[in-house]
């Protein structure tokens, strides 16, 4: 299934987000606790825990940075109680954005969203204004020039529900989100490693946006993801170069 090019995009995010590390750091710290709450320290049994843990890992986190925050959701050591919340609304023409967030005070955290939503040309909506045109799933991204025969074979056994090509030749591997963390495992015994291996929302539809407008997204999207308690920013806008 051939799709929209956002190779680029995807280049363009994972730059920034290098660019920050020690705040992916402390995003990564809060997202281990919460995991290690919720499901408890043992990360062979929880699949959410092992994906942070793997993030921390390929962000070059000290492992007892992860130990301690592990050890910290896990009641071993007091800390913030973070609690996650999300937040729905436009952009630029009425492009849709969910932000997720970790918060120890909400009070905060709705101030500081709405008024990145505001400042850029945006607005909050209610819940559920804009998650229906999402679906939460794992994403794998593969850089052009992969096998595109032996990664479907791969991908379609391990349980993948898609692989869609996009107009540079970039690979993105979709699955349901309880399938993530064996579709890992199954693709890189393969031998395919992703760039990017994620659970995101993905968008139904995407609105491209370029020029003018394109940077006023852009701009958007930044204000939100530079903020303290934004944990991610998903967007249905595919911002062209």
């Amino acid at each position: 299934m051939a799709g929209h090019s956002k190779w680029a995009n995807i280049k363009h995010k994972k730059a920034a987000t290098d660019a920050k590390r020690g705040k992916i750091w402390t995003r990564l710290i809060k997202e281990i606790t919460v995991a290690a709450r919720m499901g408890g320290g043992d990360i062979a049994a929880n699949p959410r825990l092992r994906l942070a843990v793997d993030k921390a890992a390929d962000a070059n986190m000290p492992k007892d940075n992860v130990q301690r925050a592990i050890t910290r959701g896990s009641g071993g050591v007091d800390g913030a109680n973070y609690e996650e919340v999300r937040y729905e609304g436009y952009g630029i023409g009425g492009a849709a954005i969910i932000v997720e967030c970790m918060t120890d005070n909400r009070v905060r955290t709705v101030a500081e969203v709405r008024h990145a939503f505001s400042k850029f040309g945006g607005n909050m909506g209610n819940e559920g204004s804009v998650a229906f045109m999402f679906q939460h799933c794992g994403q794998f991204l593969f850089a052009p020039g992969t096998s595109e025969d032996t990664l479907m074979e791969a991908a379609l056994e391990a349980g993948a529900e898609d692989v869609v090509t996009d107009d540079e030749g970039g690979f993105e591997v979709l699955c349901a989100v309880h399938d993530f963390a064996n579709v890992k495992d199954a693709l890189e015994k393969a031998g395919f490693k992703a760039e990017v291996a994620e659970i995101i929302m993905k968008p139904a539809t995407e609105t491209v946006f370029s020029g003018e407008e394109g940077m006023k997204m852009q701009k958007l999207l930044d204000a939100l993801e530079n903020l303290d308690d934004v944990q991610e920013v998903f967007s249905n806008a595919l911002i062209e170069d």
